[in-house]
């Protein structure tokens, strides 16, 4: 993809709407419509690296309710012609087909290689990657089984929903005190992961999300790994001009 002169593309992750509850999660939608209005004048395509409801199952029929304005807003923005990108994380990782039936947004459940203005990305959600956490990827491999998908099809929806979403808020990664101390550049699992992957190929820049705290590490001599932090209590975004990564701050 060619970024056109005065064009960006812009990065989002971790928004967990709906966490710890809908009073307390509508000023940050709103705020995140916001910024989304800000950035559709210059927007040439828009990331939105997972997480971005705290949980989310489709039912054949039935989508959690809720969160009308940032669906209505995407749909806005995907019908104007603004290409956006889905990669689902491990609180929304039920995602079905709806973004890609209802507002034209393609989803991606595994981390995609993109080449922008002649750059090559590596992007994803970033959860069970690197080393460690071998509880959390037995546990994914479970939620993403196909039976257990179709055994929990058969609750109730109003039980299933409120079952998930308690388990959901109750997750430590909702963006606990744990998850936000910065490890260092040796210890930080995604960082390290990045450079693995350089082992085998060359990337400009590794960006991810799930991790909530925003962060720039250099992986490789000319190669970077950026965090994208959250909407939660952070409100950092990337932007890439054609040229150059940032990270940045919505003040709104």
């Amino acid at each position: 993809m060619q970024i056109p002169p005065g064009k960006k593309i812009y990065f989002s992750s971790d928004n967990h709407l709906g966490a710890p509850n809908a009073a307390e999660s509508l000023p940050r939608e709103k705020k995140f419509v916001r910024w989304l209005d800000e950035i559709k004048e210059d927007a040439a395509a828009i990331f939105l690296l997972g997480d971005l409801f705290d949980f989310w199952f489709e039912y054949k029929t039935v989508v959690p309710k809720g969160f009308v304005r940032v669906l209505g807003k995407l749909a806005e923005l995907s019908d104007s012609g603004i290409p956006i990108h889905f990669f689902v994380g491990n609180h929304d990782l039920w995602m079905g087909d709806y973004f890609e039936k209802e507002l034209n947004i393609p989803t991606y459940r595994e981390p995609k290689e993109f080449v922008l203005n002649n750059k090559v990305f590596f992007i994803g959600h970033g959860d069970g990657k690197g080393p460690g956490d071998k509880g959390y990827k037995r546990m994914k491999k479970v939620f993403q089984n196909p039976v257990f998908n179709w055994l929990f099809h058969w609750f109730h929806p109003a039980l299933g929903m409120k079952l998930a979403q308690y388990l959901s808020i109750k997750n430590k990664l909702i963006s606990g005190e744990e998850d936000k101390k910065f490890l260092g550049e040796e210890n930080e699992w995604l960082a390290q992961y990045a450079k693995r992957k350089l082992e085998a190929k060359h990337y400009d820049y590794f960006i991810f999300g799930h991790r909530h705290l925003s962060m720039e590490i250099q992986v490789g001599e000319n190669s970077k790994y950026y965090n994208l932090g959250d909407w939660i209590t952070q409100y950092t975004y990337g932007v890439f001009d054609g040229q150059q990564f940032a990270l940045k701050t919505f003040e709104g």
